[in-house]
């Protein structure tokens, strides 16, 4: 590939920077939610229709920093993508490509703040990323004057810089082990046994869906109705003494609380001290139970994979 030529797409003025890059002008950091943005995304699309870029995909996307909120009952969570996507993010995965039109909006979501993050990228080198304090990182094969004096035209300023620091090169390593044929017979053969009884699909980072796995039977309908790319956690049977578990709370705690309504609904949510007495009403009602730690060094699952493509080969760029 030939060389890349990075911009960084701002509306800090380089004259207002100190020797090192630092911002001292009297701009501050939040958005407007209105024409500073609105410039942003048509700087953006000036790069992208002078590199020729009508579609991207969507990489490494995430929602809620982490883990959704815990909200007792049935109420609807917060959806950063409404409008954009269905509430179940069909279509938002890693992989997934997006018209410009779709993914200038997912930049603009980005911009103001959202609970939202991806990369967007080609497979040719293009590629657009948010950082913090309205900082946007445009990677490019070819220079685009063009594109750079738009964006002055439009009160925003294209720093070439050397690198993106949101380059997937600068990652830490990412997860490889393929949930393939080989992980679902080891699935199955673990659920006859009465060992894994839930599979947790991490669709997005920072939200999951959950799948009982039963005592081994057909997995058929489950993989079928799994997002693309998705990483895999596969874990015992929730517990049924609901009683024992909320007994077992130490003082201070922080736990993924994920739980079998008596509809036979799987929920999950983050949990902490602050929530033992909601915990234990919701729990009340619920057929069963886990607490399972989000420390990195305790999560613990029985055995995890990463959804490959259809021609075998794991692309999604898992931390963990």
């Amino acid at each position: 590939m030939s060389p890349t030529h990075v911009y960084r797409v701002t509306k800090y003025d380089p004259a207002d920077r100190a020797p090192d890059g630092t911002y001292h002008g009297p701009l501050d950091t939040d958005s407007d939610h209105g024409p500073v943005d609105a410039a942003y995304l048509a700087a953006v699309r000036a790069f992208a229709e002078e590199s020729g870029v009508q579609r991207l995909a969507v990489r490494e996307p995430g929602i809620g920093g982490g883990s959704l909120p815990f909200r007792p009952g049935p109420a609807a969570r917060e959806h950063p993508l409404d409008g954009l996507f269905p509430a179940d993010l069909t279509g938002f995965h890693d992989g997934a490509v997006v018209a410009l039109p779709l993914a200038l909006e997912l930049l603009r979501r980005m911009l103001g703040g959202s609970s939202v993050w991806c990369r967007l990228a080609t497979e040719d080198g293009f590629a657009v990323q948010v950082g913090w304090d309205q900082y946007v990182y445009v990677t490019t094969r070819a220079p685009c004057p063009g594109a750079v004096a738009r964006t002055r035209e439009l009160g925003l300023f294209a720093d070439p810089i050397e690198a993106s620091p949101y380059d997937p090169a600068f990652d830490d390593a990412y997860e490889l082990r393929p949930a393939d044929q080989e992980f679902w017979e080891r699935v199955r053969a673990s659920a006859a046994r009465g060992g894994a009884g839930l599979l947790e699909e991490m669709y997005v980072d920072g939200a999951s869906r959950w799948h009982p796995l039963g005592g081994g039977g057909p997995l058929d309908s489950v993989r079928a109705a799994l997002a693309p790319r998705a990483l895999l956690n596969v874990w015992p049977a929730l517990s049924t003494d609901i009683a024992g578990l909320l007994a077992a709370l130490p003082e201070e705690f922080t736990s993924e609380c994920v739980w079998e309504d008596a509809d036979g609904r799987i929920s999950n949510g983050l949990v902490d001290e602050d929530d033992r007495a909601e915990l234990a009403r919701l729990l009340a009602g619920a057929r069963a139970a886990a607490l399972l730690p989000i420390c990195v060094d305790e999560h613990d699952p029985l055995f995890t994979g990463v959804l490959p493509d259809p021609d075998g080969v794991v692309r999604a760029r898992w931390q963990l």
